[in-house]
């Protein structure tokens, strides 16, 4: 097993606590009482674990092959066996809310006991939720995914910023407050986010731009890494935008949506070094046996820290 995904139950319990707590590291402040910022603790973690997100997407297809049925039984042994395998050793989780919302209070059950045994393990938990609305709405979603005292508390959550940016600030201030994060959507993968994205906006900036722009003042001078990010997907043909936002950028769809590890330096760059690749069915399909399971996750590590290696 390679450097990126061996011994990570060892490394996690020393130096920073990945998953979350005090301490007088980056973004502390000096503080005892203030928790490290989730810009140092996913610095650490790929650092330490490897750059991989690994989404957990319990879809129909994806129960049927593990021999599953679609339901809450199906949903719970899919779901503790991805964490079983992966998250001592991964540096992100990433479950999909809707896969879990879908089977009512018993799948949120579901995803409440996954996100705290993903912590427990030392993964990071970043819930994808892509939440966005005004006001006290946004106040609750903030409060849903962002605030210590509740069952579904994650170190970071996906928001959307096309009700406007400043939307978003319930969610931000919540995550200064906790140490945990934001990633924000950007330049999605899907074609028809292009008609809303990639449009001019008055001052001649692309919409995906101006909410980049956004992102990187949150983050000024912050170390090592800041905690707002964006979401852009790495099935893009192109960025066409300034990445420099100071913060990690989260890069959905390596594996089975088409893209490859070798394609994150042309797509991103000189920003390549914060870039966060997430996999999930190209990991996912080979459970249920969970040696399989560390095995593809493993390989998918060790691709990344090769084309990273290479800029």
């Amino acid at each position: 097993m390679t450097e990126e995904l061996s011994g990570a139950a060892e490394r996690s319990g020393t130096g920073t606590d990945i998953s979350g707590g005090t301490g007088t590291g980056p973004g502390s402040g000096g503080h005892r009482d203030v928790p490290e910022s989730f810009g140092a603790r996913l610095r650490h973690a790929m650092d330490t674990r490897g750059r991989l997100c690994v989404g957990v997407d319990p879809h129909g297809s994806l129960l049927a092959a593990w021999g599953l049925g679609d339901d809450v039984a199906g949903l719970e042994r899919f779901t503790r066996t991805t964490v079983e395998a992966l998250a001592d050793r991964v540096a992100v989780l990433k479950p999909q809310s809707a896969f879990f919302e879908r089977f009512g209070s018993r799948g949120v059950a579901v995803l409440e006991k996954a996100v705290e045994e993903a912590r427990a393990a030392g993964a990071l938990v970043l819930m994808d939720a892509k939440r966005g609305d005004i006001g006290s709405t946004m106040g609750a979603y903030a409060a849903t995914y962002l605030d210590k005292d509740s069952p579904l508390f994650s170190d970071a959550v996906t928001v959307s910023p096309y009700l406007g940016f400043g939307s978003l600030r319930p969610a931000l201030d919540a995550a200064a407050v906790s140490g945990s994060g934001v990633f924000v959507l950007a330049l999605t993968s899907n074609p028809e986010g292009a008609e809303v994205q990639r449009a001019t906006t008055a001052d001649g900036r692309s919409v995906a731009q101006l909410m980049l722009d956004h992102m990187a003042a949150e983050n000024a001078g912050a170390e090592p890494l800041g905690s707002v990010g964006a979401v852009v997907g790495a099935t893009l043909a192109r960025a066409g935008v300034d990445l420099a936002i100071n913060g990690p950028l989260l890069a959905p769809g390596i594996g089975a949506q088409g893209a490859t590890p070798a394609d994150l330096p042309g797509l991103f760059g000189g920003a390549v070094g914060n870039v966060v690749p997430s996999v999930s069915r190209g990991v996912l399909r080979h459970g249920p046996d969970i040696s399989a399971l560390r095995e593809a996750a493993r390989r998918f590590a060790d691709e990344v820290r090769a084309a990273v290696a290479e800029v």
